[in-house]
């Protein structure tokens, strides 16, 4: 949760100051430590529905930086190009913003629905961007 919370900050920090980018994780380290549990979150909220205050206030942290993080793919060195990156980027801002706006609601159907928008975003990308999206390894004989 603190790690999720200073990489909000960190964003905001970023975004707000005159100094160049500088990037601190890869592409992979962003993907792994950040973007994958955040939208973990918004997918599996079934499993664990939020119950009380702190329950929706994670909820909303990781939504919040779950569409942040949107915001981190379209930066500096990052984006891979000014086309098809920034739109499927921009996706996932737009994906993560309608969760935090469903968690701040405390609107666990609306949270749930947003899973096809954000499936989307991830689907788009990954088959444009990542190398051997969804192909399989040859089965061992």
């Amino acid at each position: 949760m603190r790690k999720l919370a200073l990489v909000f900050v960190a964003a905001i920090v970023l975004a707000q100051s005159p100094a160049p980018f500088q990037p601190v994780g890869n592409m992979s380290q962003l993907m792994i430590d950040v973007i994958y549990p955040t939208s973990d979150a918004i997918f599996y909220v079934e499993r664990t529905p939020p119950k009380n205050e702190q329950d929706w206030s994670v909820l909303r942290t990781n939504a919040l930086t779950l569409a942040e993080s949107g915001n981190l793919l379209m930066m500096g060195t990052r984006a891979r190009d000014q086309g098809d990156w920034i739109k499927d980027a921009k996706m996932l801002v737009d994906a993560g913003n309608a969760a935090y706006k469903a968690a701040r609601a405390k609107d666990l159907n609306a949270v749930v629905a947003v899973n096809d928008q954000l499936y989307a975003a991830c689907v788009t990308c990954h088959q444009q961007y990542r190398p051997n999206y969804r192909t399989r390894l040859p089965e061992k004989q």
